[in-house]
């Protein structure tokens, strides 16, 4: 009971709402268990909705929320009494009522949702105190005479005077005195050592520093979201802005408006770890830095984030998709930036989108919702058409600047050379691209050297010993690796399976590759690779914005990290290497996310006052995705996208769910999704396709089988999956997953 409170301190003994003494409580524990355990309240101890409490679970001492009265199905003479409350805020009953629909809406236990939202456990402990010292009488006479006033003393002491209650390290470095000058002081009652609480970690937005000029087209989206914001009620605003037009400093006036009202906001961005020139435009514009919350924050400030929170200390939240599920104290805005992004989707664990998710969130909390993009999701844009949500434009780039000129390569009539892949005619415009002294940018999302190592003797190819994939070559590291679960082998020298030596070829590109051919093509250029392999943080991508702002890099070749916001001026040339590239396959979304991609990878040319272009390299010239692009047509693309889905009633028309089946054991696996399938429900607005292997049949050592379901949008999807699973008992060493709207066929 490390950090529960004595039963007679609890820190909302005067708030009438929930005064339980004696009575039974439900408490909720962070484990994927089926939900809220009934407790006994000690005689004298005061608990309330959404209180933190210790509570025996089992053997075990756990940490859970109080989740209401108890649900009264247990004897109470069967029931343990809770150990204590935790000195935390107590989670609001707008997060808990969150929780408690994305479990109902993912299928997921309403335990592993809350373990989202309490992923800090240090955080539930009191923060360590900090001790300040201040003279103990305002003259600082001592009441004993014979204490002995040395050189060191006074300084100490005439500081003092001066200034508020001081922590000793800065009475240290100010006066020159040791710790034991302070110690003595205060051992002679001249010097009082107070104990208070620490400061918040993040100081307060500056809401006076001038805005940058808007443009009366940004304006006028700006006065309009911030309307939406002074209305205090929930709406959702999709900000629908070509690259380059400005968004961000558009959806900024909408924060200043939520935190001039003294709420929280959260901007959820897709590569926040990626994202340093947003945080540098967000310190120009508030002042502060933003308390940031993704995967490479360490434990320590995750910490602090986590009860600054709770607390309303922070008051701007920039973060990944798990940002959302924070126990924000008073959410008021909710900015979900490139919402169309994938990254959105969480595929493990719990299952869910968080653009979905914040939508649902602001619902329930009652407060605004702003997604902003220049290639909008198919399911935002279907909901804008329903009235659902409200839109702005903005139509143009902010300023001088224009959108670039996009150019079709026929790579069957253009030829690269053999092993080769920059086209002759991109080969010339990168050439006039430097002569002319500005930057260019090859794309090709394909990490490594290589996806595909064989053997020119007997065909072995090898593959992941842990999943159906390929093993990607990264000849800088002299390593094979497995893109899906991260098995690396050493690159051998010998064939494995028939011993030739000097006979394993690379097929196909990667960036390193790619960087490879260019340094030969270009050799006097600073030529650079941006991946996630070596660009796996802010300060590594601070550190190559500024190279490229400084001009110290010429070329630049990257996979899709490239493509999130980056603002280079001199930047006027892209090349999409393979435009052909995610095209292919039985993937719902291959169309919408390439024509998304390549669209955000082209908006990164010509963005200062230098016209961009690009140039698409593809086999597939009369591709509907490759001419939408070249023509700059979004909503011919979008409305033949839309048509098609309707066609075969896909989303956003109709409603998918996945199933996954998986185990260590292929024919256990086989036998659970042959008794599911079995079982699969019929009826009319329903589809049920499978089981059938996964495309990663083998994932991390498992054995995957899969079904999807198709219905019609007013079919009870999860009512449905829950009565047809209810009916069929699969054994522990086999797991089922479900996926609400899935994103990921693989």
């Amino acid at each position: 009971m490390s950090a529960a409170k004595a039963i007679s301190g609890n820190l909302f003994d005067d708030d009438p709402a929930f005064q339980v003494t004696g009575e039974t409580i439900s408490v909720l524990p962070p484990l994927p268990l089926a939900g809220p355990y009934d407790y006994l309240v000690p005689e004298g101890l005061n608990v309330q909705p959404g209180d933190f409490v210790e509570i025996p679970l089992g053997r075990q001492t756990q940490r859970g929320v109080v989740w209401g009265k108890a649900k009264g199905d247990v004897d109470p003479a069967k029931l343990r009494e809770i150990y204590g409350v935790l000195q935390v805020p107590p989670m609001a009953e707008v997060t808990r009522k969150f929780i408690d629909w994305v479990s109902a809406y993912t299928m997921s236990p309403q335990g592993a949702v809350l373990r989202m939202a309490m992923s800090v456990p240090d955080a539930l402990e009191p923060p360590k105190p900090v001790f300040r010292f201040t003279l103990a009488q305002p003259d600082g006479e001592s009441t004993d005479p014979g204490i002995r006033m040395t050189p060191p003393r006074k300084r100490v002491m005439a500081f003092l005077r001066d200034h508020p209650p001081m922590e000793q390290a800065d009475i240290m470095r100010e006066t020159g005195a040791g710790a034991s000058v302070i110690k003595g002081l205060v051992e002679a009652g001249i010097v009082r050592r107070l104990m208070v609480a620490p400061p918040s970690p993040f100081n307060p937005p500056d809401l006076d520093i001038p805005r940058p000029h808007l443009s009366e087209a940004q304006e006028n989206a700006a006065n309009e979201l911030c309307r939406k914001v002074a209305d205090d009620g929930f709406s959702v605003t999709l900000l629908d802005g070509v690259t380059g037009s400005g968004k961000t400093e558009v959806y900024f006036e909408a924060i200043r408006i939520a935190l001039e009202t003294g709420k929280q906001v959260v901007v959820l961005l897709p590569e926040i770890a990626l994202s340093a020139q947003w945080l540098q435009r967000f310190r120009d514009r508030f002042g502060v830095e933003p308390a940031l919350w993704h995967s490479e924050v360490g434990q320590a400030r995750r910490r602090e984030t986590w009860r600054a929170v709770a607390d309303g200390s922070a008051r701007l939240v920039v973060g990944a998709r798990s940002g959302l599920f924070l126990p924000y104290a008073n959410l008021g805005l909710i900015v979900v930036d490139e919402e169309h992004e994938h990254a959105f989707k969480q595929e493990d664990g719990v299952i869910y989108h968080a653009r979905d998710m914040a939508v649902a969130r602001g619902h329930i909390g009652a407060i605004p919702v702003i997604l902003a993009s220049a290639t909008p999701s198919l399911e935002t844009l279907a909901n804008v058409e329903a009235g659902r949500y409200g839109t702005v434009e903005l139509s143009e780039r902010h300023g001088v600047a224009v959108l670039p000129s996009v150019e079709i390569v026929d790579i069957r009539q253009d030829r690269p050379e053999r092993q080769r892949w920059i086209t002759p005619t991109l080969k010339k415009r990168l050439a006039e691209t430097f002569a002319a002294g500005e930057q260019a940018m090859l794309f090709l999302n394909r990490r490594g050297y290589a996806p595909l190592t064989l053997c020119r003797t007997c065909g072995h190819r090898f593959q992941c010993p842990n999943c159906t994939a390929w093993l990607v070559e990264h000849r800088a590291w002299g390593k094979l690796q497995c893109h899906h679960c991260g098995y690396t082998a050493k690159t051998p020298d010998t064939c494995p399976a028939c011993g030739a030596e000097e006979k394993l070829s690379a097929c196909g590109p990667g960036v390193e590759r790619l960087y490879e051919e260019a340094v030969e093509t270009f050799p006097q250029l600073r030529i650079e690779v941006a991946t996630s392999d070596n660009i796996a943080g802010p300060k590594a991508a601070a550190a190559l914005i500024d190279r490229v702002h400084n001009h110290e890099v010429d070329l630049l070749i990257g996979t899709q990290i490239l493509a999130k916001g980056y603002h280079f001026p001199m930047l006027t040339l892209v090349g999409v290497v393979d435009a052909d590239l995610g095209l292919a396959g039985g993937d719902l979304r291959a169309a919408e996310r390439s024509y998304q991609l390549m669209t955000q990878v082209a908006g990164r040319a010509g963005r200062g006052d230098r016209p961009g272009t690009v140039l698409l390299q593809t086999a597939d010239p009369s591709n509907r995705v490759i001419k939408a692009i070249a023509a700059g047509d979004r909503d011919a693309f979008n409305e033949v996208e839309l048509s098609q889905r309707l066609t075969h009633g896909m989303p956003p028309h109709g409603r998918l769910a996945a199933l996954i089946i998986s185990g260590k054991k292929e024919n256990e696996v086989d036998e659970a999704a042959w008794r599911i399938g079995r079982a699969a429900p019929r009826g009319d607005g329903i589809m049920v396709l499978g089981p059938a292997p996964a495309p990663l049949s083998l994932l991390r050592g498992r054995y995957r089988r899969r079904f999807l379901i198709r219905t019609d949008k007013q079919v009870r999807l999860q009512a449905m999956i829950h009565d047809w699973l209810a009916k069929v008992k699969t054994p522990s060493s086999v797991r089922v997953q479900i996926d609400i709207d899935p994103y990921s066929f693989m």
